[in-house]
């Protein structure tokens, strides 16, 4: 099935406004454990820089389950977007200790976020 995500031109103010939603969920349930500039640092979790059409397991010099290294998920809206609402149900066996985002909207705002702060 399709989700029909902000696909807004990157300076419009829905564009804009979402992304700054996102930016506050990132901080509060998300900068703890990643960070997303390039060279950033790993924390409990993996930089996230370069994420969009990345497999999941690839940041260089981080430590990765198993689950994570083989479960060929290619990062990108629809992916993130079903990850982030149950991360463990997603990726069975996978090391991060986050219980999900339930609300549809704040999903959408965080991957609007990260769209934009990690492709800098």
């Amino acid at each position: 099935q399709h989700h029909s995500f902000i696909r807004h031109h990157k300076e419009s103010k829905t564009y804009k406004m979402a992304e700054a939603a996102g930016a506050k969920i990132f901080k509060t349930k998300c900068s703890q454990c990643h960070t997303v500039e390039a060279g950033g640092a790993h924390k409990q979790g993996p930089n996230l820089n370069g994420l969009f059409g990345r497999q999941s397991g690839q940041a260089a010099g981080y430590s990765y389950s198993k689950a994570n290294l083989e479960s060929g998920i290619t990062w990108g809206d629809d992916t993130l977007f079903e990850y982030l609402l149950n991360p463990k149900k997603y990726i069975k066996g996978t090391k991060m200790v986050f219980a999900g985002i339930k609300k549809k909207d704040e999903r959408k705002n965080l991957i609007a976020y990260l769209k934009s702060a990690t492709s800098s």
